[in-house]
């Protein structure tokens, strides 16, 4: 059909309709009020079914899984301080401290309030390798990923007496005596801290199954063995070191980053410019128990969207050389899916889990 004749077929069309409304006036009132009516129920309809909004009630809890001072703790009060001063969260935020059981006593604890949003906690890569190994129950499915705040690398750290200079004096070090270096990490066997120590000597074609190991409740904790001189190399995120760094009491001798980081351990060389070819990336997080309401998870996806926004978080992300990398829940939840897949094959190939 012609453009014209589209014309000629809209005119006759107009003309029937006018003839039908002056033949008929109550028709067309009729088919007005059925309009209206419609357009009311459509009006309720998504009134009705808009979730109201959810604000916390009473008092938060911040959850954290390790010691006070650690890694995992200064997330937590970093956090609470920025939600607390721009008033992103009205409600009073505690952290609760809850070391012990390789995260587990934390997350049980966690577990018992399903449905209320009034609780999160802080949480690592620990939480999805424990399930894989089998010495928790828990895995990150039992729980509602609330935000993926940020990243950063494992670096491997001796005391400053120590005669291993380098990372290549670590391997060589292993190689000829294995009994005779004790590594540290917290918090669980397993965990991103101890695959980081596993790549590396699997890429140095050490037999992982004859390295020395000591668990710690919390990294800060394994630091401070490690200036006592109690274990020989201590492998963390590398914030954890950054209140140490002064004292001049410990040596970073590499880091499993691709390349350089930048800022306060610019200096240290990663393991593959040493010849060892290992990355370990570490990621901190918050969850909440399951079953939260849409709503529910709304409130924390707006508050930590802020708080990814904040000069300040801006300013500590910048100063802990913590890698941005924010993800809401829905994100966070496919991103975790990504990790449980990756590190469950790591872990197999490195024969720390079937």
């Amino acid at each position: 059909m012609d453009q014209g004749h589209f014309e000629d077929g809209n005119n006759i069309n107009r003309q029937y309709v006018h003839r039908f409304s002056v033949r008929d006036g109550r028709v067309r009132a009729l088919m007005r009020h059925a309009a209206a009516v419609l357009l009311a129920a459509l009006h309720f309809g998504a009134g009705g079914a808009a979730t109201p909004a959810w604000n916390p009630e009473r008092t938060v809890e911040f959850i954290v899984p390790s010691s006070a001072g650690g890694g995992q703790d200064r997330t937590a009060r970093i956090v609470q301080k920025i939600m607390q001063d721009s008033a992103v969260v009205a409600s009073p935020v505690n952290v609760v401290n809850k070391p012990g059981g390789s995260g587990n006593i934390a997350y049980h604890y966690l577990s018992q309030f399903s449905g209320n949003a009034h609780y999160l906690a802080t949480a690592t890569g620990a939480l999805l390798t424990s399930h894989i190994l089998g010495t928790s129950p828990l895995n990150y499915t039992d729980f509602t990923a609330i935000s993926v705040l940020y990243g950063e690398y494992t670096g491997f750290s001796v005391n400053a007496h120590s005669t291993i200079q380098s990372g290549k004096d670590l391997v060589e070090r292993v190689k000829k005596n294995p009994d005779s270096i004790t590594f540290a990490f917290g918090t669980a066997r397993g965990a991103p801290n101890h695959i980081a120590i596993a790549l590396v000597m699997k890429a140095a074609g050490i037999d992982v199954s004859k390295l020395k190991v000591v668990i710690y409740k919390a990294s800060v904790e394994a630091t401070t063995a490690l200036m006592g001189g109690h274990v020989d190399v201590v492998a963390t995120p590398i914030s954890t070191y950054l209140p140490v760094l002064a004292s001049g009491k410990i040596r970073i001798v590499a880091i499993a980053a691709p390349q350089r980081v930048s800022g306060k351990f610019a200096y240290v060389p990663t393991w593959r410019e040493q010849g060892f070819d290992a990355i370990m990336p570490s990621y901190r997080m918050f969850i909440a128990p399951k079953g939260l309401s849409s709503a529910q998870v709304a409130f924390w996806d707006k508050a930590f969207a802020s708080l990814s926004q904040n000069p300040l978080w801006k300013k500590e992300l910048e100063q802990n050389e913590w890698q941005s990398n924010y993800m809401n829940s829905a994100d966070s939840r496919k991103y975790l899916d990504a990790r449980y897949e990756a590190e469950h094959e790591i872990l197999v190939k490195l024969g720390l889990a079937k």
